[in-house]
Formats: C-alpha cells, structure tokens, sequence
C-alpha cells in the first residue's frame, strides 16, 4: 500500500452507507472536519481523497435511503450460508480454545497448557498464505468454492481421526501434549484457511446495502460454534451433570464423529446445489507474486501501520482474563458443568450484542462502540481478579452463582460489541478485488494481538507463582518451583504432601496487563481510532498494476 488509489477504472461503493459530514459548529477539535479526517496522508493523498469524496457524495445519498429497504430473500439465503460457514470453523476453534484446555488443566501444568495454546496460532498467521487463496482457484468451479470445499473435507476428517485416536492421547496427555498440539494445530490450519475464502466470499454474496451483516453472520457462526463445542460439550461431557438432568453423557470421540458428519454433509451440499456467482472481470494481475506485492503496498500505508499497532497491543489489557480466569475458577473448584450453564446463559446475549453492534456501527463513526468497549472490559478484568480472589469454598452460594453469571453476561456482552465493531470497519475498507486478502490482513493482527500474549501469560503465572510442598507430620518444605511445575507437582504428591500456593502470579500478570491496556488506551488506542475511522474509503485501496 505504498501509493493509494481512488480507483478511478473500478468503481467500488463504500462497504457500509455513509452520511455525508456536515460542519456543525459545536464539534469541537476533536472532531473536525475533513482537515483533520485527513491529517494521516500526505498532500497528493489528501487531494485525490477530497475530489473522489466530492464525486460520489450524491451516491453516498442514495445508499442510505437504500439502507432502509427490507432485506432482500437472496441476502437472508447468503447471511445463512455465512453463518453456517462461520460456524464450522468455530467448532474447531471452541475445541482448540476451550473445552480441551479444560480437560487438560487436571493433568498439565501453565507451561504446557501454554504450549498447547499455540495451536491457535494459525488463525492468527493465515495471512502468510491468503493470497494464495485469493489467487489460485478453478474457475469453472467458483473462486470460493475452490477453496471451501477441499479445506471442508479435510477438516472432517481430522476430526474423524482425533476421535479414533482420542482416548490414548488424553489418557495421559503430559506424554502426548506435543501430538496434541501437532494435531490441533493442523485442525485449526486448515479451518483459518477456510476462513479467508469465507471473508472473501462475504463481500460478494451479500449486496452493498446488505455487507454491514457480513460481521454479524461472522459473530452468530463463530459464536454457536465455539459454543456447541465450549458450552454444549463440557456440559454434556461432565457425569454429574449427565447424571442430574438424566441426559446421555458426551464423549470427545462421540462429539468429534457427529460435527465430521456435519461437515461432510455441508460440503457436499455446496458441491452439487450451491452455485458461486461470477465476479466482474477485472484487469489488475491477481497472480499470487501480485497479491503478496499488493499486501505490501497496503502495510505501506501509514494509517494501516498504525490500525496494526492498535491491534497488536489492543487485547493486553484483558489477556490474563481471557487466558486463564476460567482455568483459575475451575482450578478454585467451579464445577465444569457449572461453568457450561454460565456460558448456555450468556449465549443469547452474545447473539444480541453482534446484532447492536453491527447497528451502532454503521455511519460515519463506526469504531465507537468498539472504543467505548474497552472500559467496561478493563473494568471486568479487575472483578474476574477478585472473584478469583474471593471464590468461596464448594458448594458455592446462589447470590454468588448469580454474580458469576452477570459478571460474565455483561463481559462477554463487551467482547462481542468490540469483535463486530472492528470486524464491519474491516468489511467497510476491505477491497473485494482482493476481499479474501484485504480482510485476512486486518483479521490476522486482529486476532494476533490476543493470541501471541496467551503464550506469555500462562507461562508468567508459572514464572511468578511461589508454591510450597507441606508433608503432614514432617519438617520438610519443598519449595516454589517444585509445586509450581507438573514435575514438582507430582514429587509433592508421592511423598504425600499437599501443595500450598504462597504467592499466585495469576494476580500478578493481571495487575501488569490492566495496568499496560489503561495506559495504552489513553495515550494511543482513542486519539489513533478517532483519526483512523474519519478517513474516506478511498485511501485505504492501493491500485493493482
């Protein structure tokens, strides 16, 4: 993105329908005019920007009467397809992330679940091969097709097999935690692939007035995916909770067979009755060196290197709570089956949270609501820290229960108003020329700036946690890092002892992520993103040779 483009020779509306700024004079410095919309680009950026603006403001008009037309039979069949789609690569995603951490927590220890965490890596790497994806296609076949399809089947059956193979991996998984992750990183491989063929065919399977739902669709899918495998799973999976609602109980191998089936059978169906549409022809060079050459033209541009820093470090603030609150509570002895019925609760709420955000994210001002987001996300990152703090000894009380369900309710709630805020202001500049691209290279720093902290905060729980080895009836004290780490864990409990923590870095690396997320969002994050979402469509396209 080293020279940008208005794209005189394609013409491309804006991916979500703007109003056109009209000077007030109660705004003050911080929201002026288009001076200062454009203060990030240099002074032939600044003019081809203003005079593109001027071109298609009538447009603009137009495109937002049309907003308020019905959504059309055609749209709502492609925001299915989209949630269906996004949804397969959350039930990966939830095992990967979620429920299989759980059940590894009894028999590892922080480090190794820290390596484990790094199957999540490629979700947040896939960049490195999204052209590829936009590139390489058989035509007759359908660009989005091509590629969908095939990463379909083989996910499939890489779940096939790891429930084949299941109950000797997690047997005993501290022998076999590398092949745990070699397999669930290739699982989540192959499900980031189809993921960027999905982005892509967003911005083309739903019209213009109709794409602001695109990160809608992507929060429903992802969502009830990660939660069938999260929620539904651990739920099911637990014998007590089989055992108190009279349900069958849910083996990993029992629900990896079902979700391969499922799989198979979508993928199928878009084999032999789903037709692609053919895109418009264009003359710019998609040759995979082209795309890789227009990825770095675009990082070349300034306001997208500071979209990227704002991404990278976004997440830090609330990255020991994400990472590692629920472990702790299970650790305290939250049940897993409780657990599950916190997340069943909040589920609808994270559905309702996606469907306002794409609202309030529409307009002239679409990362607001992801700004406003960040404070009451800090703020449960503190209440996570000391309901841990806090926990109470089992069985825990119903007033208790209740605040861990509206204590998550409202967290989440946040989460998902940030996720959709930031994913249609990635469908509003995204190109489709290169959307599979374009979007891929948001989404990945997007999804790196909370998935390279995980590796760090587990392992700094471990590096600052001071844990003593107490043998009944001896004087004998085994220190710090050998009740810290699953060997010294395992001595402690030969020799009969009970592992005392005197000091947990939980605390720890939460204090120092609250405190680096505050200071970052003051000084950086909300003068960046009011600057950043103030610039015309048109500067953040580069024109393909």
């Amino acid at each position: 993105m080293a020279v940008t483009s208005s794209l005189n020779s394609i013409h491309i509306s804006p991916r979500t329908p703007r109003t056109p700024r009209i000077p007030r004079p109660d705004v003050g410095d911080e929201e002026e005019g288009d001076d200062v919309e454009l203060s990030l680009l240099n002074e032939d950026e600044r003019l081809r920007s203003a005079r593109d603006f001027q071109d298609h403001e009538p447009s603009l008009l137009k495109v937002e009467d049309a907003s308020k037309l019905p959504i059309s039979a055609k749209d709502k069949r492609g925001m299915a397809l989209l949630c269906v789609l996004y949804l397969l690569q959350g039930i990966p995603l939830g095992l990967a992330l979620g429920s299989v951490p759980f059940l590894l927590k009894e028999h590892l220890s922080y480090s190794q679940l820290g390596t484990f965490a790094l199957s999540s890596y490629p979700y947040s790497l896939k960049l490195l091969w999204s052209p590829v994806v936009d590139s390489v296609f058989l035509k007759s076949f359908g660009r989005r097709k091509s590629w969908i399809v095939p990463m379909q089947l083989i996910v499939g059956s890489l779940m096939l097999y790891i429930s084949l193979n299941v109950q000797r991996l997690m047997d005993d998984p501290a022998n076999n935690v590398y092949e745990l992750t070699a397999i669930f990183t290739m699982l989540v491989t192959f499900s980031a692939t189809q993921d960027i063929a999905v982005d892509g065919w967003a911005l083309t399977l739903l019209s213009q007035d109709c794409l602001s739902y695109a990160s809608t669709c992507q929060t429903i899918g992802l969502n009830t995916g990660f939660f069938a495998s999260f929620t539904v799973f651990l739920a099911f999976n637990s014998e007590a909770f089989a055992h108190k609602w009279g349900v069958p109980h849910l083996t990993l191998s029992g629900y990896l067979r079902f979700w391969s089936i499922i799989c198979y059978i979508v993928t199928l169906w878009l084999v032999f009755f789903k037709k692609e549409d053919k895109e418009p022809a264009s003359d710019a060079d998609m040759s995979i060196k082209a795309v890789y050459k227009t990825i770095w033209d675009i990082c070349q541009l300034k306001h997208v290197q500071l979209l990227i820093i704002v991404h990278l470090f976004a997440k830090i603030g609330f990255a020991a709570n994400d990472a590692a609150t629920g472990l702790k509570l299970v650790e305290k002895g939250f049940k897993r089956e409780d657990l599950a019925l916190v997340v069943l609760i909040d589920f609808p709420f994270q559905i309702m949270g996606g469907w306002l955000a794409a609202k309030w994210s529409r307009g002239d001002r679409p990362l607001r609501p992801w700004i406003y987001a960040f404070w009451p996300r800090l703020a449960f990152a503190v209440i996570a820290a000391l309901i841990v703090y806090w926990f109470p000894k089992s069985p825990i009380s119903m007033g208790f229960f209740i605040l861990l369900v509206v204590h998550t309710v409202l967290s989440s709630f946040a989460s998902t108003v940030q996720f959709v805020g930031i994913s249609a202001f990635h469908t509003r500049v995204s190109d489709p020329l290169i959307g599979g691209t374009y979007m891929t290279l948001l989404n990945t720093f997007t999804n790196m700036g909370g998935t390279w902290p995980k590796w760090f905060v587990l392992k700094g729980i471990d590096v600052f946690s001071v844990a003593t080895c107490k043998v009944t009836g001896a004087a004998v004290d085994v220190h710090a890092t050998e009740c810290v780490s699953d060997h010294g864990k395992a001595v402690c409990k030969d020799i009969n002892g009970v592992c005392v923590t005197e000091r947990d870095g939980y605390y720890i690396v939460t204090g120092i992520c609250i405190a680096f997320g505050l200071l970052f969002l003051v000084a950086f994050i909300i003068p960046t993103a009011r600057k950043l979402q103030r610039l015309p469509t048109s500067v953040w396209r580069v024109k393909m040779s």
